[in-house]
């Protein structure tokens, strides 16, 4: 007897496409992560790490360099100084602050330690400069100094040594840190408060603001408390209400930044003119050195509204590339702080990065009209010898960390027994 084999009823199907179901697309996408987080987390190398910043922060001061050449000399025509005065001072300067930067990377951490408690005594002093007849007010802000011909930011030093000093006086208190008590004394008070207040006796909330950002980072870092920030945030956005409404000079920033303009000093010709520039460079720009606004339309072109030139100049894609390099910048010092088994280490290098990073993106944010003008400039970019070479100082602090990775790693690869193919050593 022959039976004839039942048929399953409806269409059989075949099998499943590959690539087409969640449940395949997610296994790639989770490799994707994988592969984007091993590079950011830096496992990979430290070598890498270590020439990410260094490539970064080299760019970055040559592209400072060619924009404070640009925006500077037109202005300069016919002054006794000659039209590459302003240049020349920041070259001098770039040179010298990139020989620093080599040098302080060829430290090790026990040495930099060492030099945190001099630093913030340096720092705090000269901040006190400021305020007797060495002081030198520029646009409102008595926040320079002037020997002579030379004129010099104090609180430029005073962020680093910051960043610096809080690293070490944090690892120390590590295992204290959850209490509130070690959580304010003594980075926030008395050292914290006592840097913003000399800053805001010279009436520069801008700097102000990036040291709290540095405050704040090296607090989380440290370990502290969520809750602590959230208090500290509403105390501090109460301040800065405070601080805009006492000052006219900041209020009239402040109604410009929201579309009043009808104040005599007229506050909204600079970022509108800075908006102009920004406007005709569409994707590349009108060309390196033919920029329109910089004839006297942009107030102080080469310092803090630099990026606008660059923007009308390099186009669209200028202003990407410093932002990638920015970005890179901070990549890289992530990696560095994130691959460290020291307290210090990671503490420090977020203060230089939230220093750096943290200034950036309030300077683009401002001459891209989401912040009012507040007078902070552009690190690598901005017009400023003492600015420059200490940016680059805290670049050779972060580059000399990832050294010692690079020779750990080194020391590691060296001890690690020889593994034959069957498994014995």
């Amino acid at each position: 007897m022959v039976t004839t084999p039942i048929r399953p009823s409806g269409r059989t199907r075949g099998p499943a496409r590959t690539g087409s179901s969640p449940q395949q697309r997610s296994p790639r996408a989770a490799r994707w992560w994988q592969r984007w987080w091993t590079f950011l987390d830096g496992k990979d190398s430290a070598r890498t790490s270590f020439f990410l910043i260094l490539g970064c922060a080299s760019a970055l001061t040559v592209i400072g360099m060619v924009m404070v050449l640009s925006s500077s000399s037109v202005e300069n025509i016919g002054e006794t100084t000659g039209s590459y005065d302003l240049f020349l001072r920041q070259a001098l300067f770039g040179v010298f602050g990139l020989l620093l930067m080599l040098l302080l990377s060829r430290l090790g951490p026990e040495r930099m330690r060492k030099l945190a408690w001099p630093a913030i005594i340096i720092g705090v002093v000269l901040l006190a400069l400021v305020l007797t007849p060495l002081g030198h007010e520029v646009n409102g802000n008595r926040n320079w100094l002037r020997l002579g011909g030379f004129t010099a930011q104090p609180s430029e030093a005073a962020k680093l040594a910051l960043a610096l000093w809080a690293g070490v006086v944090l690892e120390r208190k590590a295992a204290l840190i959850g209490r509130l008590q070690h959580a304010i004394v003594p980075v926030l008070f008395p050292v914290g408060a006592l840097l913003l207040g000399l800053i805001m006796l010279g009436k520069d909330l801008g700097t102000a603001m990036v040291i709290m950002l540095i405050l704040a980072a090296v607090l989380f870092l440290a370990g502290t408390k969520l809750r602590y920030f959230l208090v500290a945030g509403g105390i501090g956005a109460a301040a800065a209400i405070i601080l805009a409404l006492t000052s006219a000079n900041r209020a009239v920033r402040i109604q410009a930044w929201l579309g009043n303009c009808e104040f005599p000093t007229e506050p909204c010709y600079q970022p509108d003119h800075g908006m102009y520039a920004l406007a005709s460079g569409g994707w590349w720009g009108v060309g390196l050195g033919q920029s329109r606004q910089k004839w006297s339309y942009i107030p102080e072109a080469e310092n803090d509204f630099i990026f606008t030139i660059l923007g009308e100049e390099l186009g669209l894609v200028g202003t990407l590339l410093v932002i990638g390099l920015f970005a890179g910048l901070a990549i890289g010092m992530f990696r560095v702080a994130r691959r460290s088994t020291s307290l210090f280490v990671k503490i420090t290098t977020g203060g230089i990065l939230a220093w750096i990073i943290g200034q950036a993106f309030i300077n683009i944010a401002m001459v891209t009209g989401l912040l009012p003008v507040i007078g902070v400039p552009l690190p690598f970019i901005s017009y400023g010898g003492s600015a420059l070479t200490l940016v680059l100082a805290g670049v050779g602090i972060v580059l000399s960390f990832a050294r010692q990775q690079i020779l750990q790693e080194r020391l590691n690869t060296r001890a690690a027994p020889a593994q034959a193919p069957g498994g014995t050593s």
